[in-house]
């Protein structure tokens, strides 16, 4: 083994490789020159849709729009039957293990389709392998069955009632279980002003007030409870449907998320309500937002998020930015901007200055998107004219004043509003709080120096050195692993947390996350991943055979390119090869010379993995709201173009630095 620093030799296929994933991420903007990506879709997305078009479908006297839901639902069954799993149960995507929550929406969905008369076992179409649909249904309560039934559910999500309860409210609405076993919810809090609710001690998660409102109304109107509190809540329903009807975005659908608005609309037409306008506006959201293939996504895009990943990947080496027209930059520039929130949000109360995921109307500022978004713009910053740079200082300091203000007492940020920590979702996160200093530290001086942004950075490193875990790692909050029994993701937890850290994370951290990662590189010579990868992957032939000398590859795109990023970036400083910047001589030769070979051997990795193909295949690392997977069809060519532009950035340094030498 050669002692670093030395360029980085990845031959002609790095270069290739690198072309061809610049190509391939620039052929997938939109017209509009931004990008819109793909989410997966999901069978508890379709599985929620229509449950609640089934319920529509059962009180509505309109024939045009029974005729629409009853469409909507055969072929929406159709599709979500094709994704039942060989154990009989169903996951949340067609990459993914099945779940108990999953299987239960499934499960009341086709009852609901066939207690009212849309679906039954002659109609075609319904065969699954081979199966009538009675054979489905028999798989699936034994999967049910061995899962552990309902108590396993309500395991699952612990104390946490966001969604568990409508899980247990859809059952019920579709008479697989008592109203008995549904949770009441305190609807009438929602009276309150949003301020509030961090105050009040909600079962629920921020995000999901609107389930709180719809689904703790349909319960109290199914069970009742005793006066005189029957009397206060009785006196809440109309100002808390009105809260409702505000949070409503003009898409219709709350977060654009098809179970949320789903689960809001089921609720309220059960009560009695079909011809309330939440519910109007919540129908037309799901029958818009069904895809071609008569499945639904679990979000309608994640636009925002995945434009900004695109420019931050583009950016990582120099020129290939460039590749990009002037005009073209300019209206990027212009649609980011234009996606900055610049009044108060209806549905969380944040103030104005964060961006959300999306550019649609159902979207919320967060603690993710804001910082990604900041750090997007102060990279076409260069590319912009004077006056837009103007606009792009403005927008980034009003994002980052955003982000100041919603640090949470932790030193951590949470992901929509400050306070609410009682909850997992709601809590401060590792993968949060080291984007936001990322985005103060990409700032220019003038910003990044001032006292209150250096304090919040100091705070936000003393929150994540408090979160490491004892072998080194870091835990995200919305990215996940499913063949880890915890369901967690380490490698993208440390990597994000130590990718462009900032240096008062301390040598000691930083230096424990790496060995962390370096120790926990797969026999292939990637990270993450596991079984499921090889099963979907590879032939029944492969799994039981040594198809190579390190095995067959489990690792996937996604983790692999997050940690060849994260050495990367920190092989350079301990090398001081970037721009000056020597946070990290003291690093142990040894650790040195090993991080510089995980480069080598994930680079290798790579190359090899977009020659097959296999970042065509994007896997469900994603986590929604209250664990729920998905995967983006961009995640894999978005974070493989990040990786291997900073391993080019990274040679062309190390390239100089050997001239420079050699002409001395």
């Amino acid at each position: 083994m050669t002692d670093a620093p030395l360029r980085i030799d990845t031959g002609k296929p790095f270069s290739s490789t690198l072309n061809q994933l610049d190509r391939e991420l620039l052929a997938a903007r939109n017209p509009d020159h931004h990008w819109t990506g793909q989410l997966s879709a999901s069978a508890l997305s379709t599985a929620t849709a229509i449950s609640a078009l089934c319920v529509a479908y059962r009180e509505t006297n309109d024939t045009d729009k029974k005729r629409l839901y009853s469409e909507q639902v055969q072929n929406g069954i159709a599709w979500m039957l094709a994704q039942a799993n060989p154990d009989g149960g169903f996951g949340d995507t067609d990459r993914s293990h099945s779940n108990i929550a999953t299987s239960y929406l499934v499960l009341a969905a086709i009852t609901l389709s066939q207690s009212v008369g849309v679906t039954n076992d002659t109609k075609s179409g319904l065969a699954h392998e081979g199966q009538s649909l009675p054979q489905v249904m028999d798989s699936l309560q034994n999967y049910l069955e061995k899962a552990g039934g309902i108590p396993a559910l309500r395991k699952r999500y612990g104390t946490d009632k966001t969604f568990v309860v409508p899980i247990l409210t859809n059952l019920a609405i579709a008479g697989c279980v008592s109203w008995d076993e549904v949770a009441a919810l305190p609807f009438e809090a929602a009276v309150f002003p949003q301020s509030m609710y961090r105050f009040l001690g909600m079962p629920v998660v921020s995000y999901a007030v609107p389930a709180l409102v719809a689904i703790g109304q349909v319960k109290f109107h199914k069970s009742g409870c005793l006066p005189p509190w029957s009397w206060v809540r009785q006196r809440c329903i109309a100002p808390t449907l009105n809260a409702l009807q505000r949070m409503q975005p003009d898409s219709g659908g709350y977060l654009e998320a098809t179970p949320l608005t789903a689960f809001v609309a089921m609720s309220l037409i059960e009560k009695g309500l079909i011809e309330h306008p939440v519910v109007q506006r919540g129908l037309d959201f799901l029958l818009e937002s069904a895809t071609a293939d008569h499945s639904w996504p679990i979000d309608t895009n994640l636009a925002t998020w995945v434009t900004s990943l695109s420019i931050a990947a583009l950016s990582s080496s120099p020129g290939r930015l460039a590749r990009i027209p002037e005009t073209e930059i300019d209206e990027l520039t212009s649609w980011i901007l234009s996606c900055q929130h610049n009044e108060r949000h209806p549905f969380t109360g944040a103030d104005p200055g964060g961006w959300g995921w999306t550019d649609l109307s159902g979207a919320v500022p967060d603690a993710d998107d804001t910082p990604g978004a900041m750090i997007a713009l102060t990279a076409l910053r260069s590319r912009a004219t004077p006056a837009k740079q103007v606009q792009i200082d403005d927008a980034c300091q009003r994002g980052a004043n955003w982000l100041l203000q919603l640090q949470n007492r932790d030193g951590g940020w949470p992901t929509f509003c400050r306070g609410w920590g009682k909850l997992p979702f709601d809590r401060s996160s590792v993968d949060l709080t080291a984007h936001a200093i990322r985005a103060f530290n990409a700032m220019p001086t003038e910003f990044s120096s001032q006292p209150d942004v250096q304090r919040s950075i100091d705070r936000g490193v003393v929150f994540l050195r408090k979160l490491q875990n004892e072998d080194g790692s870091w835990a995200p909050l919305w990215f996940g692993n499913q063949d880890r029994p915890d369901e967690d993701n380490p490698i993208y937890g440390t990597a994000k947390v130590l990718v462009d850290c900032d240096a008062r994370l301390g040598e000691k951290a930083i230096f424990r996350g790496l060995e962390y990662l370096i120790a926990n590189t797969n026999p292939d010579g990637g990270w993450g991943g596991g079984q499921s990868v090889l099963r979907y992957f590879c032939s029944d032939s492969v799994l039981n055979a040594d198809a190579a000398p390190e095995g067959p590859r489990t690792s996937t795109v996604e983790e692999t390119a997050l940690a060849v990023e994260c050495f990367t970036s920190l092989y350079s400083r301990m090398c001081a090869v970037s721009g000056g910047r020597n946070d990290f001589l003291d690093a142990p030769k040894s650790l040195t010379n090993r991080t510089r070979d995980a480069i080598l051997g994930g680079t290798a990795w790579l190359n090899e993995a977009i020659a097959d193909k296999r970042h065509e295949a994007a896997w469900p690392i994603g986590f929604y709201f209250a664990k729920l997977w998905y995967y983006e069809k961009l995640y894999p060519t978005i974070f493989a173009t990040a990786a291997l532009g900073r391993v080019d950035a990274l040679n062309r340094v190390l390239a100089a630095q050997e001239d420079e030498a050699n002409s001395s």
